[in-house]
């Protein structure tokens, strides 16, 4: 993962270009006494500025180092207790002494001077954190609420003490805007079926900004709450995209096509146009409703395992609203709203609704072409195909 972003992330238990820590001050804290020899973590630029500030300064620290060491020792073993601290392995200790940064310190036994030092440990091991959903526009113009799970680890204490005041609040920022701008140049169909390419597109472009901080982005997953607004290039459905089969004789094609009845002389003719140009009628929603109630079954409702609110829109404007429970027992469908939380919202016209109940028209076909509206998880959406393959089947 640490190759993906293009750096390598140090081990645990080796920081060669730190000094390590111990509670002797002539053994691994070199230079403690001397005042231009320690190597310093943010490198040669940071050591050029601090060389600049003269002489006076290194033996003001000196002076006041040894007097507060001094201090300690005949305060032992009293001191003790306040100057030495135990880091663990999977943590590291930043201490800024008069101000000035020393290499991170651990794992193991630390030496504090009292009064000079100030410390804060510093956590190497993989956290997470979750981006909240927001409303995002893709390419085509969908409303999506989209959210993301982020997993990321400390590389280089120094920096993330240094650089950042929050590192995860900076990097949810980051992966909020990333996540923005990544999606806004995919179409809807594309985020829903790439979700893992885009995830890793967006670990890398989150690590081009958090190498700088000191910490690495390991994992990235999109979580997509709901479709707030279908895509303004709308998409027809397979069955509304292919125009009907004329069949008969030249002329009642052309009285179809002209919406007259062929002026033939046999009664024959004149019986068949009558029955080509006379509409299917189709069922009122009291009767889809008494269609869907004999299919309800405990092995549909293991297919589905939701419960539906469905908002009709009648020819006049006016709204009817009716349930269909298939999250437990057998099942169940009325009218009115559900008891408790549905699922998932639909909102569908009545001329849509009949279509799909009968079949003529697949749940996603009308998702995609606007025809139905989906509050929730559009998988769950999707599954009352099966019970209306069950109604059509029923008829």
């Amino acid at each position: 993962m640490f190759s993906r972003s293009g750096y390598q992330a140090l081990p645990l238990g080796d920081f060669d270009r730190f000094q390590q820590s111990s509670i002797g001050l002539y053994g691994a804290h070199k230079g403690f006494f001397s005042f231009g020899d320690n190597a310093d973590p943010l490198g040669p630029a940071r050591n050029a500025a601090d060389s600049s500030q003269g002489w006076l300064s290194w033996i003001c620290h000196g002076i006041i180092t040894s007097l507060v060491f001094l201090l300690m020792l005949l305060t032992f073993p009293i001191s003790g207790w306040f100057a030495l601290k135990i880091v663990p392995t999977y943590e590291r200790m930043i201490i800024f002494r008069l101000g000035r940064l020393r290499a991170p310190q651990g794992p193991g036994v630390v030496l504090l001077l009292p009064f000079i030092d100030h410390w804060q440990r510093v956590d190497l091991r993989t956290r997470a954190f979750n981006v909240p959903p927001c409303k995002l526009i893709s390419q085509d113009g969908a409303v999506l609420s989209m959210g993301a799970d982020v997993q990321f680890r400390v590389w280089d204490p120094a920096l993330s003490v240094l650089v950042v005041k929050d590192l995860v609040a900076a990097t949810r920022m980051t992966a909020q805007s990333a996540m923005a701008k990544a999606l806004g140049k995919k179409s809807l169909r594309e985020i829903q079926g790439e979700k893992l390419r885009i995830g890793e597109q967006l670990l890398l472009d989150i690590n081009d900004t958090t190498k700088s901080w000191g910490l690495e982005v390991d994992r990235v997953e999109l979580t997509m709450e709901a479709v707030l607004q279908p895509p303004r290039d709308t998409l027809l459905g397979p069955l509304g995209a292919i125009p009907p089969v004329l069949e008969g004789p030249p002329p009642q094609l052309a009285a179809h096509l002209l919406g007259s009845t062929p002026s033939t002389p046999g009664a024959d003719s004149v019986g068949t146009a009558g029955e080509a140009d006379s509409p299917r009628k189709r069922p009122s929603v009291a009767e889809l409703l008494s269609a869907v109630e004999p299919v309800l079954s405990e092995a549909l409702v293991s297919q589905v395992g939701a419960s539906y609110q469905v908002d009709i829109i009648l020819p006049g404007g006016a709204r009817s609203t009716f349930f269909i429970d298939l999250s437990s027992g057998s099942g169940r469908a009325g009218c009115g709203v559900p008891q408790g939380s549905p699922d998932v919202v639909l909102e569908v016209a009545e001329e849509d609704l009949q279509e799909l109940v009968l079949g003529e028209l697949r749940p996603l076909a009308a998702y995609m072409s606007g025809r139905l509206r989906v509050q929730g998880d559009l998988q769950l959406a999707l599954r009352l195909e099966e019970l209306f393959k069950a109604v059509k089947l029923h008829r």
